[in-house]
């Protein structure tokens, strides 16, 4: 259950940006992995700043946080997010995209920024 109420303005913003479906697949792979954008670029066959846009949406909305490791930067679920409870049940009724993970990792692609 969600622990909080949300306003239906701030619950139409998240429906908003979750509209796109780049982002959903995005928010729901970062619902069970940490990931660079590099990844992201070969799971959903884009450009960098296709997805450096994506990830800035999410960022800007508090949705996905960076964390720094080494020289590269991965993103991950803002679990710190005021509406944290809300998106997690959405992302928790959607299928898995872990095989999006498991294909990059046959094709030697995961984590390929390193």
């Amino acid at each position: 259950m969600i622990k909080q109420s949300i306003e239906m303005d701030q619950a139409a913003g998240i429906f908003k940006l979750l509209g796109d479906k780049t982002r959903l697949k995005m928010m729901r792979i970062l619902a069970d992995h940490d990931c660079c954008v590099c990844e992201f670029v070969a799971i959903f066959d884009a450009s960098q700043p296709a997805i450096s846009q994506h990830i800035r949406k999410l960022k800007d909305a508090g949705l996905v946080k960076e964390s720094r490791r080494g020289q590269w930067i991965f993103y991950s679920l803002n679990r710190q997010n005021e509406h944290f409870d809300f998106v997690q049940l959405l992302m928790d009724a959607l299928p898995s995209q872990e095989e999006k993970l498991t294909e990059l990792e046959k094709q030697g692609k995961r984590i390929s920024c390193d």
